[in-house]
């Protein structure tokens, strides 16, 4: 893999339509984007895989597609309201607000997760760390993330609810609902994939830190002597589904969290981080809950959660320990990852299965009706069992260069020899190497070096 800046990336990204600034006629929108047609095809296969690989495949976890927006007691119940909070200074002339933490690092050096206003006060005035527009900064003091909304058809009747600040709170208070409908016994785990919104103070680079994003969660329930166990599982199932993906080995770490960085909820933190061209940064989390989350909302919501070990009478509150990936920040590590710049061309080396499109088909010339309506009957049949381009524009080189940078696998050209004897030419994208094979063998050899 070359080295590469994240401009790159995002230009990318732009430009062959994988992400899209959000609302660009209008000038765009801080943190937003949408993910154009090929950012969405890869997301999409995304999702089913995961959802294959760690819901389907698992005997005791079923799925949950919940509500955006809660009773506002849940995040009461949470800690959220109280505890969700960034800390935040301001410059004082221009009045942009930046995370404390993030500004005392870049300055110092320095890790400085679960700091207090207080402590990042004392080492602003003792190093005189000013902004980044050199101006003097304000006192530090905590933000909160939830966003909030207003629910209600009329001024006098509206009320505060909260989009959800994350996706597994649905999933701890429909608990019991899922036990009972289910069947489940603990251990029992319970996934989602589902947008989650956080008024984040800073954001970026690109859409790695975003105001809305999504996330694949899986929350298991157990006896508190199984807590190890799981943690250990989801560790090894991850870097072995991750990996699977494509991704470099070499770029991906597990970091465990210090005490004072971990959420407020969190016994023991496990980070997954990946090598960005920005630096190591977390994009997935492993993380031991304890009791807290049922606790909570049995204690706000006045339901008991209490589970009874019928052969020894122990009665406890089920722990939970919970997986959780950023799905948007997997797919910008999956464009960071195979972004590659070559002599001759800029390729995106992507894993084949999680291509937008598996295979692109060419007639070689576009004044030729024949060649080219053998290219469109193939492209059409080629098309009913895996995504597939078709590209006549300009001449065959451009045509490979351009499906190069989006990744597809597989180019195939239809020529004079195609109309004699029934063979199309195979352009391998990584090594660039081209065979012949028998038209009706395309569909089984594109399937074949393109599944999973």
């Amino acid at each position: 893999m070359s080295n590469h800046d994240i401009q790159d990336v995002v230009s990318l990204a732009k430009r062959r339509g994988f992400v899209f600034p959000s609302s660009q006629i209008y000038g765009g929108w801080e943190a937003t984007y949408d993910f154009g047609p090929l950012g969405t095809e890869i997301l999409r296969t995304l999702k089913n895989l995961w959802w294959e690989n760690f819901i389907h495949r698992k005997p005791n976890v079923v799925g949950l597609d919940s509500a955006i927006i809660s009773h506002p007691r849940v995040w009461e119940a949470s800690g959220h309201v109280d505890s969700f909070a960034d800390v935040m200074v301001e410059d004082k002339k221009t009045q942009k607000r930046y995370r404390a933490d993030h500004l005392i690092e870049d300055t110092l050096n320095i890790p400085t997760d679960g700091f207090t206003p207080q402590e990042f006060d004392e080492l602003i005035g003792k190093n005189n760390i000013k902004s980044p527009d050199n101006n003097e900064l304000s006192q530090a003091k905590y933000f909160n993330q939830l966003v909030e909304v207003q629910i209600g058809t009329t001024s006098d009747t509206k009320s505060t609810a909260y989009l959800r600040g994350e996706t597994c709170q649905p999933i701890f208070y429909n608990y019991g609902l899922v036990k009972d409908s289910m069947r489940m016994k603990l251990p029992f785990g319970v996934g989602q994939i589902g947008k989650a919104f956080r008024n984040e103070i800073k954001v970026g680079p690109f859409f790695f830190r975003t105001r809305e994003f999504e996330q694949m969660e899986i929350e298991m329930f157990l006896h508190p002597s199984e807590a190890s166990e799981q943690l250990e599982t989801f560790k090894t199932e991850s870097m072995e589904w991750l990996t699977s993906l494509g991704i470099s080995k070499d770029k991906l770490k597990f970091r465990e969290q210090e005490f004072k960085e971990r959420a407020h909820y969190n016994k023991i933190a496990t980070d997954i981080e990946y090598s960005f061209p920005f630096g190591w940064k977390e994009f997935q989390g492993i993380h031991y809950r304890g009791d807290w989350d049922l606790t909570r909302h049995g204690e706000f919501s006045g339901h008991s959660f209490v589970e009874k070990i019928e052969e020894t009478g122990e009665e406890f509150v089920p722990h939970i320990v919970e997986y959780s990936i950023g799905l948007s920040r997997l797919l910008l590590v999956l464009l960071s990852d195979a972004y590659t710049k070559e002599e001759d061309r800029l390729v995106l080396k992507i894993a084949s299965h999680l291509a937008p499109y598996k295979a692109a088909v060419f007639p070689l010339v576009r004044n030729k009706p024949e060649i080219t309506e053998r290219a469109k009957k193939i492209f059409a049949d080629l098309n009913l069992h895996t995504p597939t381009a078709f590209d006549d524009r300009g001449n065959i080189g451009k045509r490979y260069l351009s499906q190069d940078e989006i990744g597809t696998p597989f180019c195939v050209t239809i020529d004079y020899d195609t109309l004699d004897d029934g063979t199309v030419t195979v352009r391998d994208r990584d090594s660039k190497e081209q065979i012949r094979i028998a038209e009706t063998k395309l569909v089984d050899y594109i399937l074949t070096n393109t599944s999973v």
